[in-house]
């Protein structure tokens, strides 16, 4: 058991089917792991049909409600180490991320050297297509006053597209995550930079989602804020140290 992509889901009927065809017909060794908050449209239902043809291939944990996309990811992340697997991702559900990127993020750290990559919007050869003009501002000024207040050298700190190495997720206290919206990515990012790993950034073309709808909102880019001055005033006065 080598690749895992986790998928968080809440409400993703329209999309969940073909995303994960999507996954597993690259014929690249793709497991996937659906953590759905409780969706009361059938995803779950949805996926474990998929189960059912694809055994030991496509796997969910269901949890009891919405409960944030960080806690998805953080419980998708304990599972995958559990079961043994050594580069895990992050991907939406709603093809916003191109599965034909997988392969590039799983390069650059299975060969390329990096601990972590990300499916990257803004170094060169990334790009947004379909977006609002709103949707941009507060992605491109979210970015650059994260690396100003941070100075993280990462262009797209809130990026979700994602391969973590095992030696990356293990070192990490990830009970010690504690934002669950916009700031998951900031805090997940910065976490592996002040321990020291090394972090690529590959680009992508992002494109805005066609069918469902979009999960942001106001208190999400409001928490992505506050995080970001919490984190580093918090880093002034805390050690980063890997676990084990």
């Amino acid at each position: 058991m080598n690749k895992i992509v986790i998928i968080p889901t809440y409400n993703e009927k329209e999309n969940i089917a073909l995303i994960i065809a999507a996954v597993i017909s690259l014929n690249a060794g793709y497991h996937v792991l659906v953590v759905d908050d409780g969706s009361p449209d059938g995803t779950a239902d949805i996926v474990k049909q998929l189960m059912e043809r694809h055994p030991n291939q496509i796997f969910i944990q269901e949890r009891s409600g919405k409960l944030g996309l960080g806690t998805a990811y953080i419980h998708g992340f304990k599972w995958s180490l559990r079961n043994g697997y050594d580069y895990i991702f992050e991907m939406d559900a709603d093809f916003s991320h191109n599965p034909k990127d997988l392969e590039n993020l799983y390069k650059a750290c299975a060969t390329g050297g990096a601990d972590v990559a990300i499916g990257s919007r803004y170094v060169p050869g990334g790009k947004v297509e379909n977006w609002p003009f709103d949707r941009h501002f507060y992605s491109k000024g979210g970015a650059l006053f994260t690396k100003i207040v941070t100075w993280m050298p990462i262009n797209d700190p809130t990026a979700g597209f994602i391969c973590y190495s095992r030696k990356a997720l293990e070192s990490i206290d990830l009970d010690g995550i504690h934002f669950i919206g916009y700031a998951f990515q900031i805090e997940m990012k910065f976490a592996c930079w002040k321990l020291g790993f090394k972090i690529k950034e590959v680009p992508i073309t992002f494109i805005d989602r066609k069918v469902g709808v979009s999960k942001m909102s106001r208190g999400i880019i409001t928490e992505g804020v506050m995080g970001v001055l919490k984190m580093q005033f918090q880093s002034m006065f805390k050690k980063y140290k890997k676990k084990g």
